[in-house]
């Protein structure tokens, strides 16, 4: 591998190493509340739900690339833990809503202020031609990533 190849490959390393972790440190300790009983799955969770509306089971499941079942688990716990409801849809009785509590729509909004800040500091100090050419080199990462994540599904189906 050439150098810049290296020195990008390490880049992304650090990366996907580091994002997860300083992101949940980071809504732990911003929050006026105590979070430090959430995983980081159950942090993207309450993400994919949002604080604007309830969303059906199903639709947070695809938006997460997960199985209903798989869903189910986490939402037991986040209901548990206080972040999360669950109703009943009134107009088909077999769809599950779930919304975000108060104590989870505050997390949610702190978990949004990092990726804001996040992409904010990115850009800083960027030309719009630079920022353009980020967003393309993002957008290939992307696609490349979805391509592998489809083949490795395709493989084990």
């Amino acid at each position: 591998m050439d150098k810049s190849l290296s020195m990008i490959n390490e880049i992304l390393v650090d990366i996907f190493k580091n994002i997860l972790s300083i992101q949940h440190e980071y809504v732990v300790t911003r929050g006026e509340i105590n979070v430090k009983n959430l995983s980081y799955t159950e942090m993207h969770t309450i993400s994919a739900i949002g604080e604007d509306s309830s969303k059906s089971m199903s639709e947070v499941a695809k938006e997460l690339g997960v199985t209903v079942g798989t869903l189910t688990i986490a939402i037991n716990n986040l209901v548990k833990k206080g972040y999360v409801s669950r109703t009943k849809d009134q107009l088909d009785r077999r769809v599950v809503l779930i919304t975000l509590t108060d104590k989870g729509k505050k997390v949610c909004r702190i978990h949004d202020e990092f990726h804001e800040k996040m992409v904010k500091a990115t850009i800083d100090g960027l030309t719009k031609e630079e920022e353009e050419f980020l967003t393309k080199a993002l957008w290939k990462l992307d696609c490349f990533i979805k391509d592998k994540g489809e083949e490795v599904v395709s493989r084990k189906g």
